[in-house]
């Protein structure tokens, strides 16, 4: 069969033959339909993730999760393969209980694009962050795929003000038809990106969503620490997913202790029920156009020229073979 081949870390991966799976017992044998390239397949393969196969795994085939179909024609959403086997390929192996049917209507590219960024947005404003209704919520890393999709739900779930955060003009200005109720442009001074949260804080932000760390964080910690002693104010949650704009931050004692600022992270895989019920939710909204991505369709046979280049921003790129 073909598939995106991985021959070594920090390698480009290769479309090439590669012995067919097997199924084994509580294992599902899936025809791939189609497999979106996320930052974390590229991330694995270079050896950057803590997850990231060592050399003696090598070869295998890239990709974490996909569309395909069961044996008995079943469409589903799977993830979760047994190495070497992978999603960017015509056949892949993964645990049966790592299937999920697919709503009708729904499309292949939009299934495999939506599922992963989808959930993991989910599950951090719920899961997470316990987001209420008539809560506030500011996105940071509002332009990125799972970014969009973090805004839009947060407006399903009830948030009464949601502000996005990033750095691409095109994708920033669509944020409002997306449930966006103001926007920040990121490419600014630190002070000025200081005093452009504060103009959007009002009484404080519920919760934040950071999809970036590193500075930009920093100035926002920054604009949110008090000056002088006061009475506490609103609690605000911050859940941090992911680090685009950097792996480290300064994290000065004051912002802890002049205001309530809680730091979470995402804590890793949830309960199954709770991430089987994130799944139908998001795949739900999906089918009926709640939750709108953009996509790009690539032929597996060119992933090794799609893996070198930068994807349009804000739109996920799915192979299918």
């Amino acid at each position: 069969m073909k598939a995106a081949v991985l021959e070594g870390i920090g390698k480009t991966p290769k479309c090439e033959g590669f012995e067919e799976p097997e199924a084994g017992e509580g294992e599902a044998l899936v025809r791939v339909l189609a497999a979106s390239l996320k930052p974390v397949d590229r991330q694995l393969a270079s050896g950057t993730h803590f997850a990231s196969p060592r050399e003696a795994d090598l070869p295998l085939i890239c990709g974490t999760d996909g569309v395909g179909t069961l044996e008995d024609g079943t469409r589903v959403f799977f993830g979760g393969c047994r190495r070497p086997f992978g999603a960017m390929a015509e056949l892949t192996v993964v645990p049966r209980a790592f299937c999920f049917p697919l709503p009708p209507g729904m499309g292949d590219e939009t299934a495999a694009a939506l599922a992963n960024p989808g959930v993991s947005a989910w599950l951090s404003l719920t899961h997470r962050a316990k987001l209420a209704g008539g809560e506030s919520v500011l996105v940071l890393g509002a332009t990125g795929v799972t970014g969009q999709l973090a805004v839009q739900i947060a407006k399903l779930l009830g948030a009464v003000r949601v502000v996005g955060v990033g750095r691409n003009e095109r994708v920033l200005a669509r944020l409002g038809d997306l449930g966006a109720d103001a926007t920040i442009q990121l490419d600014q001074a630190p002070e000025a990106l200081k005093e452009a949260y504060l103009s959007e804080m009002g009484t404080g932000f519920d919760m934040i969503l950071d999809y970036l760390w590193g500075e930009p964080t920093e100035a926002l910690l920054a604009a949110i620490t008090k000056s002088e002693f006061a009475e506490t104010g609103k609690e605000t949650r911050l859940v941090q997913v992911g680090e685009s704009a950097g792996a480290t931050i300064r994290l000065p004692a004051a912002v802890l202790r002049s205001t309530a600022v809680t730091i979470l992270g995402t804590a890793g895989i949830p309960p199954r029920e709770v991430l089987f019920d994130a799944m139908r939710e998001v795949m739900k909204r999906g089918a009926t156009g709640e939750l709108r991505m953009e996509t790009e369709r690539v032929a597996l046979a060119e992933v090794e020229s799609v893996w070198k280049r930068a994807g349009q921003a804000g739109c996920r790129t799915v192979l299918a073979p």
